[in-house]
């Protein structure tokens, strides 16, 4: 492989795992909100709509932002009867790799950004906040890191294939 290939995945994978990592501080903050919001609830009659609207926009951004890091680390979701049968070959998941990622993975990315980038300016063009009174004020944010989070995942696609491409060229040279 080419050392700019290499650098080029060395690069998207401490991107992600950058990302994933700090990501993963949201869960501790969800925990907590939740924990205060519930208890604000139940033992001071205090409910807040701007604290739940929170809660669920750190769990998007959680599960939105998380799914390169998922990918990295090879936990995401899959039909691995094929991909984990003990009759197939390194070069075999290599192929199921490669054409799962062309054929599925950067197709659906590409449709969700086409197809999400005039929703999402729209709401940063109307700077778009909740509709409920005492929500939070930017929504447009958020809607935003649906095109960001389908990069990163179309980046750390880009990654494996081009591991994939190597583990094909490392076999053939055997």
């Amino acid at each position: 492989m080419k050392l700019s290939a290499a650098c080029l995945i060395a690069g998207i994978d401490r991107f992600t795992e950058t990302t994933g990592k700090a990501v993963s501080w949201l869960v501790l903050a969800m925990v907590l909100l939740i924990c205060y919001d519930v208890a604000m609830r139940y033992l001071f009659q205090q409910g807040s709509v701007a604290l739940q609207e929170l809660e669920w926009h750190l769990f998007a951004l959680m599960f939105l932002l998380g799914g390169a890091y998922t990918m990295k680390h090879d936990d995401h979701v899959r039909v691995d009867i094929l991909y984990q049968s003990r009759f197939v070959s390194d070069r075999g998941r290599a192929w199921i790799s490669i054409l799962g990622t062309c054929l599925f993975l950067f197709p659906f990315c590409f449709l969700i950004l086409f197809t999400t980038w005039p929703f999402v300016e729209n709401a940063f063009n109307y700077r778009e906040g909740s509709p409920d009174p005492g929500g939070l004020p930017h929504r447009f944010i958020l809607k935003g890191a649906i095109l960001v989070a389908f990069v990163m995942l179309m980046l750390q696609g880009l990654a494996e294939l081009l591991k994939q491409v190597e583990v094909l060229r490392h076999k053939e040279s055997r």
